[in-house]
């Protein structure tokens, strides 16, 4: 009995080890859906940011009191979120995944101006072991174009080169926005050694498929809170380990918010 339970564990590990590893394909209507979420959660955020009386996030939801406690005690504020479409319904998008997560925290003493200033500059070096390189490849009155190249860890250790169109925006003296859309993420084969090449579009793992960052500053009395609602696309899994796969990846989604967030209140804070 003993021997039949290891073999299915063993089984099962390899299962989950060819399905994470082998090769990926974007197919349009997954494509379609992501346009459509990308477009209801826009929509969305338009109407949050015309508010008279709100700004951040956080503060269009049935936590909004607590969550708001909790950044200004200097607590890591993360959420799972959903957009629905127009009549409330779930988006569906066939063969892959959307992962959006917001997560807001606390820069101390810190002011808007010179978090925004810092922001505009397109600066990376906030010590994050996902951002390997980067680089402004462009720069304009309203926006820049930017390269990173990721790591992402968990699973596997999958690192990537892609280039971002960011523009700012300045609502008020105390408030400001910025939005990053992936415009090439790639996944790279053998990365950091000779042989270090960009594999072909359709022939990734399917990690890291399209990806957006959302972020809002809001000058309060303690600093800035600095809140972010980052939405990527991945690869669906097979639903025979997807139970297993969905909370590592859920985990890994978190975790990369909690290290950005801390590490931009711990670059630009004082105190």
């Amino acid at each position: 009995m003993r021997s039949r339970t290891s073999a299915a564990v063993v089984t099962l590990a390899l299962t989950v080890g060819s399905a994470v590893v082998a090769a990926a394909t974007l197919k349009a209507q997954a494509l379609s859906g992501w346009t459509a979420y990308i477009a209801a959660t826009e929509r969305r955020m338009q109407r949050e940011l015309t508010a008279s009386d709100r700004f951040l996030g956080i503060d269009f939801t049935k936590d909004r009191d607590a969550d708001r406690r909790s950044a200004l005690a200097r607590a890591v504020v993360i959420r799972e979120v959903e957009t629905k479409d127009d009549q409330g319904r779930p988006i569906d998008v066939p063969g892959a995944l959307i992962h959006d997560w917001r997560g807001a925290i606390l820069i101390p003493k810190a002011t808007l101006d010179e978090v925004f200033e810092w922001v505009r500059s397109g600066a990376a070096d906030t010590g994050q072991d996902d951002i390997l390189k980067s680089a402004v490849l462009s720069r304009d009155d309203d926006g820049l174009r930017m390269y990173l190249k990721l790591r992402r860890v968990k699973v596997v250790t999958a690192v990537y080169n892609t280039e971002h169109d960011v523009t700012f925006k300045r609502y008020s003296a105390a408030h400001a926005t910025s939005r990053s859309v992936a415009t090439k993420i790639v996944e790279l084969a053998d990365p950091d050694t000779p042989k270090e090449r960009e594999l072909p579009p359709g022939q990734d793992r399917g990690f890291l498929w399209r990806w957006n960052a959302y972020w809002r500053y809001e000058q309060v009395d303690a600093g800035v809170i600095a809140e972010c609602e980052s939405i990527s696309l991945s690869r669906d899994l097979p639903p025979i380990i997807g139970f297993m796969i969905r909370p590592i990846v859920n985990s890994t989604a978190r975790e990369s918010m909690e290290r950005t967030l801390l590490a931009l209140s711990k670059r630009l804070g004082r105190g």
